[in-house]
């Protein structure tokens, strides 16, 4: 797992995992493609993993930064595409990308 100060979820691979560490919860996220994610860590909204759907980071001036995840910014996803919930600030982030499925080689004739 590689920690890092922002993280753009719109580069990540399917399957990547993101373990974020706020002021006040710690979040497993696993990215299922587009905006599309899997999230839990908040015990009233998504104690287990809940589909939702990530818009972004809100930054020091409450500016949204779109598909960003970053240190010092406050996460904002969608439950139910219609609750909007709204993290305390980022202390840490980490991310986990799927390793690379090694290719199968064909024997080679001589």
């Amino acid at each position: 797992m590689t920690s890092t100060e922002l993280v753009d979820c719109n580069n990540l691979v399917r399957g990547s995992l993101i373990d974020v560490e706020t002021k006040s919860r710690h979040y497993m996220i696993e990215c299922l493609g587009g905006s599309a994610i899997r999230i839990s860590g908040h015990p009233e909204y998504c104690p287990e993993p809940v589909t939702a759907r990530l818009h972004g980071s809100l930054n020091r001036e409450g500016e949204l930064e779109l598909g960003l995840i970053g240190r010092g910014m406050r996460l904002k996803f969608f439950l139910n595409e219609s609750l909007p919930i709204t993290t305390s600030r980022v202390l840490h982030v980490h991310v986990d990308q799927p390793k690379a499925a090694q290719p199968v080689s064909s024997p080679s004739i001589h």
